[in-house]
């Protein structure tokens, strides 16, 4: 069935571009979990180990690209932090690799397993290696970068590749999206719009639907590894475990220091502005509680600052100190790490930003931070250096910060707090994926309810509209998902849950045909719709997607005829309220006028099933058409000319033509936009996404003006049941279709207890 395999077609399947490992080649050193983390590696061909600091990614790393080259005969080339590539070269002599040669540039390229920086990736051809790894792949992070563009982009045509960090951020999706692209599995936007929706509170924001928290973790598991500890994936851990960590922040008193310049008295409110301000006047007293640790002991210490001016004034109080900074050469950047581990140097001072990564420093168990910025990330790495897996004493951790930075401190300790639970919940969710296999539901179709001129089916839509006889919809009424806008399961036969706009619509064109089948001749299908916001970051271009003129050239693609339009009024002011788009800003209208647009209307589109006319089965009375003037919830605008009317038939008749001048309308001014059938038991728990029911007005009026009394009103997505109790109310049976659990138990209901009053129902 051609249905069934653009199904399977959705589905994401591990994609597999290496080979099984020769067990003979792979280093005998390699610890149980780090072999199996290298041969699947190896065997996917582009991977990510994304493993705590200490659990031996340099072996892993050293072993995999040792494998790559002697399979394909060719060229392996490392990319590595400053600094970090020597202490790589020194542990493949540890563990008796091949040689492992420095290049500098493309001339100095070896068959074999090469090293090199970030800082020269100018100088080479990535084109004519077997594979590349990335040492220290976090540097893929930021989603604009121009490294993270220039390594996507100069590694296109390598085959095989290999991402190495410790676990990425847990609240920062996109360095995982990123480290997707960059392997070739997946690029960072269609990431977004498989696994990810608007947040409708923060234009241009993304947010992880919580219902395809499970189908993303899975994805992640197919590319990559997050371990913590070897027995996140099954293995022995006990000699993984890390010694106690001793952090102590220490504050020092401004008490008599002179106010800021400007202030009479010393008032001091730190902020991203104002903390390098507040640092240079309290700079001397953080340096001296800080030498006052280190030179009364004879340990080694790893002292970190954020600035120069800090570090100036730890090396003046620090004797026997050295310290790297930006200006230092790259020989020095290089030979001072190595120096520091082989003890020749006691005391180094460094900022994280330049030997925050990547480094080992087990060796030392003493550091001090002269200061903190609001990175938490920064803080983390740096203290990684020394509490990693390896290091056998207990690890002492000073943090310096002035009474009047206390914000700080607790806005790193909230982070920490929190970074370590969703690190927690990540590397348990990639873990367990590598557990667990991916359950297929090849069965989108589980049953139905029915009661008083009713039937609702629990299933794909496109199935249950291939269980109706042909031409026996009267009309058919929805909102279908925004393409990729709102998804409500993570399910393949959920139509929203696409990769690209392109299978949205592919999926859709599958119901369109069966509507057309299933629909009387001459009759109608009303579609509720929108144009859909384009991002820069996801799409490549800010601004608006016609998509009500996408659907009109689909239907019409399965032999539906556009019937008509109808814009319905929306709020600009309640849209800026709750998206806060910078387009509908008043201080935007000020800067660039270019950029400021209109609200963004609802839409029914409206088809007909065309054909041949004498099968036509028309909606009317029978002779003049007449609305329920005493039951009618339009308030004509004519009504006076009524009230004026001599008998009860000219009445009706001016109230109908007074209402079908409301509806006539290429705009529906009067849609009370809160008008919907209460929703909020059809919320799952912990679930963030947007609900969207169709307004009763629209409803209704739809109803009335395209359906006969008695016809049968379809929706191939019910949702909570909007549609249905409205055509109930309206005296019209119902028939509908529900994917998702939640919604078609609360539909059930509503339909179920349609015989209340409307009011009622729809409180």
């Amino acid at each position: 069935m051609e249905y069934q395999k653009f199904i399977e077609s959705k589905r994401i399947k591990p994609k597999l571009y290496g080979h099984d490992a020769n067990e003979e080649n792979l280093n005998s050193a390699l610890a149980p979990f780090q072999r199996y983390a290298v041969k699947i590696a190896l065997k996917r061909g582009r991977f990510a180990l994304f493993e705590d600091t200490g659990l031996g990614k340099t072996i892993q790393q050293l072993s995999w690209a040792q494998e790559v080259a002697g399979h394909t005969s060719g060229i392996v080339l490392i990319f590595a932090p400053l600094g970090v590539a020597f202490q790589t070269i020194r542990e493949a002599e540890k563990f008796g690799f091949a040689r492992v040669n420095f290049a500098h540039d493309q001339s100095e390229l070896q068959t074999g397993v090469n090293i090199t920086n970030y800082e020269k990736l100018d100088k080479f051809d990535l084109s004519v290696l077997a594979g590349v790894v990335l040492d220290e792949s976090s540097i893929l992070k930021s989603y604009m970068s121009k490294t993270k563009r220039a390594l996507v982009d100069a590694c296109k045509t390598v085959n095989y590749r290999l991402a190495c960090s410790a676990t990425p951020s847990p609240n920062d999706y996109l360095e995982l999206g990123n480290h997707s692209e960059w392997l070739g599995v997946m690029p960072s936007n269609e990431m977004i719009m498989r696994f990810f929706q608007n947040d409708t509170m923060e234009a241009g924001s993304y947010v992880l639907k919580p219902h395809a928290a499970e189908s993303f973790w899975q994805w992640c598991a197919s590319w990559s590894l997050c371990i913590s500890n070897p027995s996140d994936i099954g293995f022995d851990g006990s000699n993984y475990i890390l010694p106690n960590l001793n952090q102590e922040f220490v504050e020092v008193s401004t008490e008599g220091l002179p106010a800021t310049e400007g202030e009479l008295f010393r008032t001091v409110v730190i902020n991203a502005t104002s903390i390098h301000k507040e640092g240079r006047i309290t700079i001397e007293r953080r340096a001296e509680k800080v030498a006052e640790l280190v030179n009364a002991s004879s340990e080694a210490w790893l002292v970190w600052c954020n600035t120069n001016y800090e570090a100036d004034a730890l090396k003046a109080l620090i004797p026997d100190a050295v310290e790297l900074r930006g200006s230092d050469s790259d020989d020095k950047k290089e030979q001072v790490p190595l120096d520091f581990v082989d003890g020749k140097i006691r005391v180094l001072i460094g900022k994280p930003s330049m030997i925050g990564m990547g480094m080992n420093f087990q060796h030392c168990r003493n550091m001090a931070f002269v200061g903190l910025s609001y990175s938490y990330e920064d803080y983390y790495q740096a203290v990684r250096r020394c509490w990693r897996f390896g290091q056998v004493r207990d690890v002492y951790c000073y943090v310096m910060a002035a009474d009047s930075e206390r914000s700080i401190i607790e806005i790193i300790r909230k982070k920490e707090v929190k970074h370590m639970e969703m690190k927690k919940g990540m590397t348990t969710a990639i873990s367990n994926a590598h557990l667990l296999e991916q359950a297929e539901n090849d069965t989108p179709y589980f049953g139905k309810q029915s009661g008083d001129n009713w039937e609702l089916h629990h299933g794909d839509c496109v199935h249950v509209a291939g269980l109706i006889e042909d031409d026996s919809i009267g009309f058919s009424v929805y909102s279908p998902p925004f393409s990729n806008l709102y998804i409500y399961s993570d399910s393949e036969f959920d139509m929203g849950n696409s990769v690209d706009d392109g299978q949205f619509m592919k999926h859709y064109s599958y119901l369109a045909e069966e509507l057309f089948r299933i629909t009387k001749p001459g009759r109608l299908t009303a579609i509720h719709c929108k144009d859909l916001p384009m991002y820069k970051g996801r799409d490549g271009a800010a601004g608006l997607r016609d998509f009500p003129g996408e659907i009109i050239k689909m239907y019409e693609s399965k032999g539906w005829q556009y019937h008509s339009r109808v814009t319905i009024w929306k709020d600009p002011v309640i849209e800026m309220q709750r998206t806060k788009n910078h387009g509908l800003l008043y201080k935007q209208l000020c800067k660039d006028s270019s950029a400021s647009r209109q609200g963004m209307a609802d839409y029914m589109i409206v088809m007909r099933k065309w054909g041949d006319e004498e099968k036509w089965d028309s909606v009317t009375t029978g002779g003049e058409r007449f609305f329920d003037y005493k039951g009618s919830t339009c308030q004509a605008p004519a009504l006076k000319d009524v009230s004026r009317a001599r008998s009860e038939e000219e009445r009706a008749r001016l109230y109908s033509i007074a209402v079908w001048q409301r509806y006539a309308s290429p705009v529906w001014f009067d849609i009370d936009q809160t008008d919907v059938l209460n929703y909020k038991l059809a919320k799952e728990k912990d679930e963030e996404r947007h609900i969207c029911p169709l307004q009763i007005g629209v409803i209704q009026r739809s109803i009335e003006l395209w359906s006969n009394p008695g016809d049968i009103v379809f929706s191939p997505f019910t949702g909570i049941g909007s549609e249905g109790v409205t055509a109930l109310s309206m005296d019209r049976q119902f028939k509908g279709a529900e994917l998702k659990k939640s919604y078609f138990d609360i539909a059930c209901r509503n339909l179920d207890e349609s015989r209340l009053k409307t009011g009622d129902l729809f409180d």
